[in-house]
């Protein structure tokens, strides 16, 4: 599984992207997790809202600070 975190580096992409990290961590899982800060690469997923998160390259939720349950849910459930 490859969980990508979209952002340029604000707080609130920084604050997901360690969510990720406890989510993936809390549910033992063997997880890529990276932190994509190229704007041309985000703009390749047609995002227009950051932070945003994708897994396994599918967009599930864009401008939102997501809470640990929210986004063990989405890793859950993709």
């Amino acid at each position: 599984m490859t969980i990508k975190v979209l952002g340029t580096g604000c707080a609130g992409c920084k604050a997901l992207h360690e969510t990720v990290i406890k989510a993936v961590a809390e549910l033992n899982l063997s997880a890529d997790v990276i932190k994509e800060e190229d704007l041309m690469k985000i703009m390749g997923y047609n995002v227009m809202s950051l932070p945003a998160l994708v897994i396994d390259e599918k967009v599930v939720s864009k401008g939102k600070r997501l809470s640990i349950d929210e986004v063990k849910s989405f890793i859950i459930n993709n």
